[in-house]
């Protein structure tokens, strides 16, 4: 049977890969519903290209503007407008997978409406967990959904555990694991001081070496408050305390995250700097599907190097820490606190140092 995947921030880095492949699998999936903020011209192209059923945007002028450019002839797809519509079309029994791919807060509702209706969940949202963690984790255990990490550093430890086959919500540690290791790349100013970084502009911020993603979560790697929002999610996907979660400075971003045993053995899973990957994984799980992403050459890489991080160059990370040991409440702060910041360093009226 060909499965209905509904695309929740279809238009962003993530969204956009995800129909890529989806597109190599015509026979497996089908794109039932797609939704976008602001870039309307891109979500009428993906519309046609997939015959999409439904079309989410959030205003009646990106309504009009979607009918404007979408004219005659093709049949139009039903159009739903507002923040309600787009959680009712994650929730609604016409699709059976949601990618929750909307980046910030506002992607809370509709991945949570998803989890409620008991759907496969393929989580490319961070906040849903470090804000509402404790809610969407009970949603997803009462509804019997089926929770896949997309992150690729969650979707890389997912791999790692022995899970046998089962994407459920653990009520504790996996038997035999001693500690969870994050990857991160460092970002583009992980050879800098904190000092120097005062004039940094949100071009410089942006500038990712290995990954292409979008600018607020591009602006969170460089501060590694990506990451640490990431440690908080591990928290609650794999119910690890936080003294036995770690993070590494890994530049290469190769190993995407590692699973350390008891017995000492530790497991990383590998591979290209593309979200392909994981998103392939999530589809298919507990099949492998083709993705796209080609083969990974080590004798190309020829080194992969690991540092600890400097939390006194990196002071976000360190705040995010104390965000989890604090509780939910500290968590909802540092993300909405960090939202804000961002935003207001992406638009040029707040210095980048200033963000933490």
């Amino acid at each position: 049977m060909v499965a209905r995947v509904t695309v929740l921030g279809s238009t962003g880095s993530i969204g956009q890969s995800t129909l890529d492949v989806l597109a190599r699998h015509p026979d497996k999936y089908a794109v039932h519903a797609l939704s976008a903020y602001s870039r309307i011209e891109v979500l009428v192209a993906q519309a046609r290209a997939t015959s999409a059923s439904v079309v989410v945007v959030p205003t009646d002028a990106a309504a009009q503007e979607f009918r404007r450019l979408w004219g005659a002839g093709a049949p139009l797809p039903e159009l739903r407008v507002g923040s309600q519509a787009l959680a009712d079309t994650a929730g609604d029994d016409q699709s059976q997978i949601v990618m929750a791919a909307i980046v910030g807060a506002a992607g809370l509702p509709g991945a949570l409406a998803a989890a409620r209706a008991g759907k496969r969940v393929l989580l490319a949202n961070k906040e849903a967990l470090v804000a509402a963690g404790s809610l969407f984790m009970a949603a997803v255990q009462s509804s019997g959904a089926e929770l896949l990490p997309i992150d690729s550093e969650h979707n890389a430890i997912f791999q790692c555990l022995p899970h046998h086959g089962r994407a459920g919500v653990p009520t504790e540690p996996s038997p035999g694991v001693r500690r969870l290791i994050l990857t991160a790349s460092g970002g583009p100013f992980r050879e800098r001081k904190w000092s120097d970084l005062a004039a940094v502009t949100p071009e410089q911020a942006c500038a990712h070496p290995n990954w292409s993603m979008g600018r607020k979560i591009s602006v969170d790697s460089a501060t590694m408050l990506n990451k640490g929002l990431e440690v908080i999610e591990a928290h609650w996907l794999f119910a690890m305390p936080p003294e036995r979660i770690s993070v590494v400075i890994h530049p290469q971003s190769v190993v995407h995250s590692m699973v350390e045993y008891d017995d000492g053995s530790v497991i990383a899973q590998l591979g290209q700097p593309d979200m392909r990957t994981p998103i392939a994984y999530g589809l298919g799980f507990p099949d492998r599907i083709a993705s796209g992403v080609g083969m990974l050459d080590l004798a190309a890489a020829g080194r992969l190097d690991f540092s600890e991080p400097d939390l006194a160059q990196f002071p976000c990370l360190r705040l995010s820490f104390e965000a989890l040991r604090s509780g939910q409440v500290a968590c909802i702060a540092l993300n909405a606190a960090n939202e804000i910041a961002v935003e207001a360093f992406l638009s040029n009226k707040l210095p980048y140092t200033h963000i933490p």
